[in-house]
């Protein structure tokens, strides 16, 4: 029989470890992403109040497009804009987080590329509720979401998994360097496509792609320190951002 003397230290232990993870928490992950979110409200406030009349012209950007706009470009970007889909990105990220936990046998690389995506489209939600920003004046090749047009969610949610895949990748190939070469050019490459796309498409501005290249990597940098640069329970010490596979 445990004795309430006996159950204290245990219950103290349990108590100290959630307060110890909810710190953890808020210093690695919540506080950055709330940074980041007053940020791009900012941005997004600035763009479509104060700086309307400097940023209008961009729009020659689209108009540019939607006049040099052949058949085949058109079925390019429609399959590079299809690569940061919802529905895609969703499936994606749900079969690399499974394929990431039975491939190192441990969960850190799994809720990494989960975060990395997850973390942006928080972001990207937030600032279309309030910023309202109307799409490119030029005709949609696209249906347009009801989310506005600041910022490119479907740039951002690109960087958050191409990019989180490479990064991983790289990781865990760090010796071989045209491997990690390789992973880096895909994982790059993916989010200016998409980012191209949605322009020539019609979809967005170039301040709205451009500040969703940066949403995605400053979240990817977020996460990728709280997950993957430090340890995922506080108090337990490593010495490499990700340890020999197959270990805890």
């Amino acid at each position: 029989m445990v004795t309430d003397t006996e159950a204290r230290p245990a219950a103290k232990t349990r108590g100290g470890g959630w307060s110890q993870t909810a710190a953890w928490t808020l210093r690695l992950l919540l506080a950055p992403l709330a940074a980041l979110a007053v940020v791009t409200l900012g941005v997004g406030w600035l763009i479509t109040r104060p700086l309307h009349s400097e940023v209008a012209g961009e729009v020659a950007v689209n108009e540019g497009f939607a006049a040099d706009r052949t058949p085949l470009f058109n079925t390019l970007t429609h399959y590079g804009s299809m690569l940061s889909d919802t529905p895609v990105i969703v499936v994606l990220t749900a079969i690399a987080a499974l394929a990431f936990r039975f491939t190192f046998n441990r969960w850190r690389e799994s809720v990494f590329i989960i975060l990395a995506v997850w973390s942006q489209s928080l972001v990207f939600l937030l600032a279309t509720v309030f910023i309202e920003r109307p799409r490119p004046g030029v005709h949609h090749l696209d249906p347009a979401p009801p989310t506005s047009s600041f910022p490119s969610g479907h740039t951002s949610a690109a960087v958050g998994f191409y990019c989180g895949m490479a990064l991983v990748l790289a990781l865990h190939t760090h010796r071989h360097t045209a491997l990690r070469a390789l992973w880096w050019i895909i994982g790059v490459a993916a989010p200016l496509i998409v980012a191209v796309s949605r322009l020539y498409r019609g979809m967005h501005h170039l301040t709205d792609v451009t500040w969703g290249l940066i949403l995605g990597f400053v979240c990817l940098a977020i996460v990728a320190h709280a997950i993957l640069g430090t340890p995922l329970l506080p108090g337990r010490k490593r010495t490499h951002p990700i340890p020999a596979p197959h270990s805890a």
